[in-house]
């Protein structure tokens, strides 16, 4: 699944290209995704200019002059732009066609993604509502993950994972800010210290920011907003390596499920 980082790269990667460019037309091939395209979203778009890309959590927000276009990647989803001639690949559900004969591509192999409609002038969407800070914006901390952990037994991967607490905080990068902040995954939220805490916050913040200046964690179906894959897998010290020695003490990393996901850890160096 594009985490963070990928999605942050996906909208740098294209906000140069669909900024203040007339909308020519959009064409809906598949409206089958997780929840269905709009049945109107090419009248809503046409004539318009999308005037800013941001993300919010995992989700794209295009600015529009009449409201606001939030698509979110989903399992295997991309969005990229392509030339009016490349041709049409299967599962390439959305173009949204510039007059200058770019356009933006939605791509999406399993259907797991979303494009939404929001009309007006306020970001307001129920998929929104409920989201907790970024974690690399001043209203995320140790200290906030310290005070929403009291009395959980939750394991505190589970728990930095949860978009009610921090957003974006995905598997791959859950994995590594453990990893790098000595903390067990297993391990209950609300026994974890504020100074650990603090530690891995700090941790979440680096290493998120980190991916997305190397453009990515690269996967098998994801590639950025220019068509070029990321670079930061190849630096992952944990996740995937399970059976492999730990990069710190070469104990055997160790590889459990927690809520469903794949954790791997060093019993010795998060003990």
């Amino acid at each position: 699944m594009p985490e963070l980082p990928e999605v942050e790269t996906t909208c740098r990667g294209i906000e140069p290209h669909v900024l203040n460019k007339p909308i020519a037309r959009t064409i809906v091939r598949d409206a089958r995704l997780r929840w269905p395209v709009p049945d109107d979203l090419a009248q809503c778009l046409i004539g318009g200019e999308f005037l800013k890309v941001e993300r919010r959590a995992k989700y794209i927000v295009l600015h529009h002059h009449r409201g606001f276009l939030l698509a979110h990647l989903g399992m295997t989803g991309s969005m990229r732009i392509v030339a009016a001639n490349e041709p049409v690949k299967t599962h390439d559900h959305v173009d949204i066609c510039f007059e200058d004969e770019s356009i933006l591509r939605y791509h999406d192999p399993r259907r797991f993604g979303s494009i939404h409609w929001i009309s007006g002038q306020e970001l307001a969407h129920p998929l929104l509502d409920t989201l907790g800070p970024e974690p690399l914006g001043d209203d995320f901390s140790g200290q906030t993950l310290y005070a929403r952990s009291r009395g959980k037994a939750q394991a505190v991967k589970l728990f930095i994972m949860d978009a009610k607490v921090v957003v974006g905080v995905g598997n791959i990068y859950a994995n590594e800010a453990l990893f790098a902040a000595g903390v067990d995954p297993r391990r209950a939220a609300g026994r974890i210290s504020l100074a650990r805490y603090q530690l891995l916050a700090d941790h979440i913040k680096r290493i998120l920011a980190y991916a997305i200046a190397r453009g990515g964690t690269t996967l098998r179906d994801f590639v950025g907003g220019d068509g070029k894959p990321g670079y930061f897998k190849q630096e992952l010290n944990v996740y995937g390596r399970g059976g492999l020695p730990c990069v710190r003490c070469q104990k055997t990393l160790t590889e459990v499920r927690l809520g469903q996901r794949t954790t791997v850890f060093c019993a010795k160096c998060q003990g």
